[in-house]
């Protein structure tokens, strides 16, 4: 984004999160003025705004997850488990512990990215579909939550994990 531009990029400094934007209204101070209304008839609102201003859909989710060589040795079983419970750990996180959630799990399996049995790319879609539920009841937006992927990738990445063959 450059200098200002938000939400969708209508323009610079033009807002239209919604969401922490700043907000004059009767009772605000502009530049040290009161600031004022004058009414006027609210005109509709342009379809070309309106496409404009809707959200875009959340990225496709992978068709399956990390894949692992197949087999049952004790390494694949150890990494699918892994998986298995830090996408629980993301699925089941309540209300106030998502973004926590999302960055523990990104930081264990960060680990073993760094260690070198996944890769960053296949955690990135997995623990981005583990919260697609958070994702669709508005409890955090794709960017927040991919900003938290990758903030407990590079978390993790400071303490490698290899898993014995």
């Amino acid at each position: 984004m450059h200098g200002g531009e938000r939400g969708n990029g209508l323009g610079w400094k033009v807002d239209t999160r919604a969401w922490g934007g700043c907000v004059a209204a009767p009772g605000s101070l502009v530049d040290g003025s009161p600031y004022t209304v004058h009414p006027r008839p609210v005109a509709p609102l342009p379809a070309w705004l309106a496409t404009l201003l809707t959200p875009k859909p959340l990225p496709a989710a992978p068709a399956a997850p990390i894949p692992l060589r197949h087999g049952t040795d004790r390494r694949a079983r150890y990494l699918r488990n892994a998986i298995a419970a830090e996408v629980a750990r993301v699925e089941g996180a309540t209300k106030g512990q998502r973004n926590q959630a999302l960055y523990t799990a990104a930081v264990a399996l960060g680990q073993l990215v760094a260690g070198g049995a996944l890769t960053e790319t296949d955690v990135r879609a997995t623990l981005l579909r583990a919260a697609a539920a958070h994702l669709a009841v508005g409890a955090y937006s794709p960017h927040a939550a991919d900003g938290t992927i990758t903030s407990g990738l590079r978390a993790g990445a400071r303490r490698p994990r290899q898993v014995a063959a």
